[in-house]
């Protein structure tokens, strides 16, 4: 007996055209978006999307924390929902397919399964997960983060931004603070993405088959020393906040290499005071980023940037305090939704092959309620969190073919 579902394809044009419309609620004049979490340009982002949402039948609700669901429902819409999605919100110059894809692949998913008339036994849910950038307001992940009770909602309503304001008070002032969050059951959920990276480029693989995710530290430092003039202060007797900085923005840089595999490590932000050109800075602020799958790897990066910092205190007569600010555990994904994934590439005919990611995302967190896959597509040349961020809309509907059927492998279509 012939698969119905055997040729079933999603509108690949449609699909583009919605990402290019979206992409104009924010756009850049380099061709990027700047959407940030929660900002007037991120509700219209949210009120389209509950548009388009609507308009394919689905209805759709927000929790406390501003995550959007839309329910398309099934034949026994008593059980678990199967659900994908994705974020709207963007970094400062960000790209146009950056989380919205895996939004609007759902979007075209709904789409296609109503074109054709299919059926579910469970109902599919569609979502918009609040501040997965964490730019605006840190840390990343915060909705999905509250949705899987990783923070509690006085958390999650509290960072601020750079002005002040809390996500809290700017998800009020949008009208996006709902009620309740989490303990919505799931039978899956899915991701698709652009890959952030250059590996399926570079093996010529349409599809990434995603098995985890890096674990992830991230810190912030304040390093203090002494602010002094820059032309009477010997240089023995300086306590250079920045010279320190420096120092362990190098031994940051050295770890990164020294646990290949895999391993990453950065410096992102960096701010020295008082910022004049003839005072030597007496203090700093720099954040950290440490990656690697292997939770016990994880561990040893730390250690040896915790020996990094010490060293620079006392080489330079410093005082630092360090505050580990988030800790995101190296996730395995589930084994079944995986082979999901793989089955929908290899039914649909693309090349695939099996991947780690290197980023944190919302599936990250669902994997610790839910059975939970994602799909990756390549990103040219790698680039993403960038307004050259690009893929191609051959590959982006190839990724939207496999979120399609491995939705229809789980949630049982007819």
């Amino acid at each position: 007996m012939t698969d119905s579902r055997e040729n079933l394809r999603i509108d690949g044009k449609r699909l583009w055209d919605s990402l290019m419309e979206m992409a104009k609620i924010g756009a850049t004049p380099k061709g990027g978006v700047c959407r940030l979490a929660l900002t007037d340009l991120d509700r219209e982002s949210r009120q389209l999307f509950t548009q388009w949402a609507e308009a394919a039948g689905c209805s759709v609700t927000y929790d406390a924390i501003g995550n959007i669901f839309a329910r398309r429902p099934g034949r026994d819409d008593r059980l678990p929902a199967v659900m994908t999605g994705s974020h709207l919100d963007s970094q400062p110059t960000g790209g146009k397919f950056d989380g919205v894809y895996g939004v609007l692949a759902g979007i075209e998913v709904l789409r296609t399964m109503n074109d054709a008339g299919i059926e579910t036994d469970a109902p599919v849910e569609l979502v918009v997960w609040t501040n997965e950038e964490g730019s605006r307001f840190a840390p990343a992940m915060i909705g999905s983060g509250a949705y899987a009770g990783v923070f509690d909602l006085d958390y999650a309503h509290g960072p601020t931004d750079s002005e002040g304001n809390s996500l809290g008070g700017e998800l009020e002032r949008i009208g996006y603070k709902g009620e309740g969050c989490g303990g919505r059951p799931a039978k899956a959920y899915f991701e698709a993405y652009i890959e952030q990276g250059p590996i399926l480029e570079a093996e010529e693989k349409t599809i990434g088959v995603v098995t985890g995710a890096q674990g992830q530290r991230w810190y912030e430092l304040k390093i203090v020393g002494q602010e002094a003039h820059a032309g009477p202060t010997p240089m023995v007797r300086r306590h250079d906040a920045l010279v320190g900085a420096a120092m362990i923005v190098t031994a940051v840089n050295r770890i990164g290499h020294d646990f290949q595999p895999y391993a990453c490590s950065t410096c992102g932000m960096i701010e020295s005071k008082p910022n004049s050109r003839n005072v030597i800075p007496g203090e700093v602020f720099l954040t950290i980023d440490l990656r690697h799958p292997d939770e016990e790897r994880l561990a040893a990066m730390d250690a040896a940037f915790r020996e990094a910092v010490e060293e620079a205190a006392e080489a330079h007569g410093l005082e630092i305090d360090v505050e580990q600010i988030w800790h995101f555990e190296a996730t395995p994904f589930d084994a079944d939704c995986v082979a999901a994934v793989r089955s929908g590439a290899e039914r649909a005919g693309f090349g695939h092959m099996d991947i780690v990611s290197g980023a944190g995302h919302d599936a990250c967190y669902m994997a610790n309620v839910t059975p939970t896959g994602m799909i990756f597509v390549p990103c040219e040349n790698g680039i993403s969190h960038n307004e050259i961020e690009n893929a191609t809309p051959e590959d982006l509907a190839a990724g939207c073919d496999v979120l399609l059927h491995a939705i229809l492998d789980r949630a049982g279509a007819k």
